[in-house]
């Protein structure tokens, strides 16, 4: 191969570098976090918390920690999630999350009524 040839090659190669690099930097990822909250607004520690991708019908759980809180990452933004909680063989509400939401960082808490 000439001299030329191996230069545009060169040239080719490292634009289709750069440009896939800046459009791998332009996805982003959505992080979901909250708490899980019984009456009164008491925390709730030790609970599951689902998170199913309505894509794939994969599920992820979660435990809440000390202070009720859970978090999932990670998430991609074109893709509509599901997230809710058991706790005591009760199940919370189920609340939806919508590509369409364009937040980084979306929060949900999640309520049981709790004695």
């Amino acid at each position: 191969m000439s001299r030329p040839a191996v230069r545009s090659v060169v040239i080719a190669l490292s634009l289709a570098l750069i440009s896939a690099f800046g459009l791998a930097q332009k996805v982003t990822t959505k992080t979901l976090q909250g708490k899980v909250l019984g009456s009164g607004g008491t925390q709730l520690s030790g609970v599951i918390v689902y998170l199913q991708d309505n894509k794939t019908n994969s599920i992820r759980s979660f435990i809440s920690t000390d202070d009720g809180s859970y978090r999932f990452g990670q998430l991609s933004p074109d893709t509509d999630y599901q997230v809710w909680a058991r706790y005591k063989n009760e199940k919370s509400e189920t609340k939806p999350i919508s590509s369409y939401d364009s937040r980084k960082q979306v929060t949900i808490d999640l309520h049981f009524k709790t004695k």
